[in-house]
């Protein structure tokens, strides 16, 4: 996604309005209510600055006034807010087992949603099927009347850093694809942003920037699912994504945790998701790869080799949120995917461990949060429609 504007001449009028004009939304995006009292004093701006380009806001439909606040000195002020009824982002993940679509309003409340299971096939039958999704879920009732700021494709795989390609998604055996390409001929009327990006970091990039009132200064989101990835997103104005050279940054699922281990769909040996993941649990467990794995599993929960299984998985996740703890050490820790559902005999060893394990190093009694999210259906495609209104506030666009 696009993270700065591109060289402009000093004393560029126009790039310095729109500047403001981020600036501004920003601020009222992060902290509802704020007057432009508040804004000119935070933003270091003067009242005749605010005061234009929070009307030019409003005229863009972009902000509302609310409510008369109270005034220490001066003249009440009216409360800014966004303005949640007329635009809207679309975000989707592709996943191993699924589709999940998302249409999301400013302040990143779902107004639409659907999910399908999907036996994996070729990029090229996926993104047709997409497409077909992405058009119902435009046209829903609650959709079909705001305008459309584009779509974010979340995917399970790594992403290049400098080009929109998909460079594997080893769960999928698709390498090198431009998927993008392939979904925006099936779409062409869909104007604004295009993006896609790995799922983990788009989960971690929603579960950030849809915050609002206390942020942490960094987040890690592990997602546990078919596949195990994790995305660290930090910063206070555009938060930042850790990607890597190559961007394999978060990829702990193809970290080794048990050298010359079994072999990983990547082709190395003894990766974690050998010992934890739906792939490596399918095949502990043998459940067919058309079956829904955690709808299968529930029913089974009390049968010793799944026990067995699902202990010996969860102790594998507790020692990757350890060593993501210690390597990227994040101010809160967030744990989603579709292996949470499996509950307790999954995520009671992986906790315990980490629980008892976390201050070893530095002595501390400081802990540090862990979050888990029961139902992250979701999250993956929220969070890749957050990027997108980042990218319109943030980027070069006219849209603001």
């Amino acid at each position: 996604m696009s993270t700065s504007f591109q060289q402009h001449k000093a004393g560029d009028l126009h790039f310095l309005k729109r500047l403001n004009r981020s600036a501004i939304l920003e601020l009222v995006r992060r902290t509802p209510g704020l007057t432009r009292a508040d804004i000119a004093t935070q933003a270091q701006l003067t009242k005749a600055t605010v005061g234009a380009v929070v009307q030019s806001l409003l005229n863009q439909h972009w902000l509302r006034e609310g409510e008369l606040q109270k005034s220490s000195g001066g003249r009440p002020g009216r409360a800014l807010h966004l303005n949640d009824r007329h635009y809207v982002m679309l975000g989707a993940e592709v996943g191993v087992h699924g589709l999940r679509l998302v249409a999301c309003s400013l302040s990143g409340e779902v107004l639409a949603s659907h999910h399908e299971h999907l036996v994996p096939t070729t990029p090229e039958v996926t993104a047709g099927l997409l497409a077909e999704r992405l058009h119902s879920l435009h046209s829903a009732p609650s959709v079909s009347d705001r305008h459309c700021l584009g779509v974010g494709v979340a995917l399970p795989g790594p992403i290049d850093p400098r080009e929109p390609v998909l460079r594997l998604a080893p769960n999928l055996g698709w390498r090198d694809i431009r998927f993008l390409e392939l979904l925006r001929p099936h779409f062409p009327k869909l104007e604004g942003i295009w993006l896609m990006d790995n799922e983990a970091k788009s989960a971690a990039f929603g579960e950030f920037y849809f915050r609002t009132g206390q942020v942490p200064d960094s987040l890690v989101y592990v997602s546990a699912g078919t596949g195990i990835g994790s995305g660290l997103v930090e910063g206070n104005h555009l938060p930042l994504l850790s990607r890597g050279l190559q961007g394999l940054a978060g990829e702990i699922g193809h970290t080794i945790l048990q050298p010359g281990g079994l072999y990983c769909h990547c082709g190395n040996r003894g990766c974690a998701e050998t010992l934890v993941s739906g792939w490596s649990i399918r095949a502990a467990l043998g459940i067919a790869e058309d079956e829904e794995l955690v709808e299968s599993l529930l029913p089974r929960l009390q049968e010793e080799n799944v026990q067995l299984t699902l202990r010996r998985a969860g102790e594998a996740l507790g020692t990757l949120l350890l060593n993501l703890h210690h390597t990227q050490n994040p101010s809160e820790l967030v744990l989603g995917g579709s292996l949470v559902q499996l509950g307790g005999p999954l995520l009671d060893p992986a906790l315990a461990y980490f629980k008892a394990n976390q201050n070893r190093l530095l002595g501390t009694t400081q802990q540090v949060p862990l979050r888990v999210i029961e139902d992250s259906t979701f999250i993956a495609a929220r969070g890749a429609a957050a990027q997108v209104l980042a990218s319109v506030i943030h980027g070069p666009s006219d849209l603001i």
